[in-house]
């Protein structure tokens, strides 16, 4: 499992990498499939930097998962599956009613 955290951990850097520079809107569900008038509600740049941030905190949760393995700890497995679900709810509120990304 250790192999899988750590590879899990490593795609959403890489995710994160690209989504914070701005780029890579189409990897984004949902504003991808968006009409031009529902994308003009939203600042590109800034939605991009919010899920790049997101995916560095589930990389920071899958690294909680990683180190439960090492540690053969379950209640860092539990802390590390807790705070990725709250990562998850808490980012898609923010982006869903943040100024600073939706522009309406």
């Amino acid at each position: 499992m250790l192999i899988v955290h750590g590879c899990a951990a490593l795609l959403f850097v890489i995710l994160g990498i690209v989504l914070f520079c701005g780029k890579g809107s189409f990897l984004i569900a949902g504003y991808n499939t968006a009409s031009p008038e529902e994308k003009a509600e939203f600042d590109e740049k800034a939605l991009c930097r919010a899920v790049g941030c997101m995916m560095f905190a589930c990389a920071a949760c899958f690294g909680l998962l990683m180190l439960s393995d090492v540690l053969l700890s379950m209640a860092l497995l539990w802390v590390g599956l807790a705070a990725f679900i709250l990562v998850i709810v808490v980012g898609v509120v923010y982006m869903n009613t943040s100024k600073k990304v939706k522009r309406k």
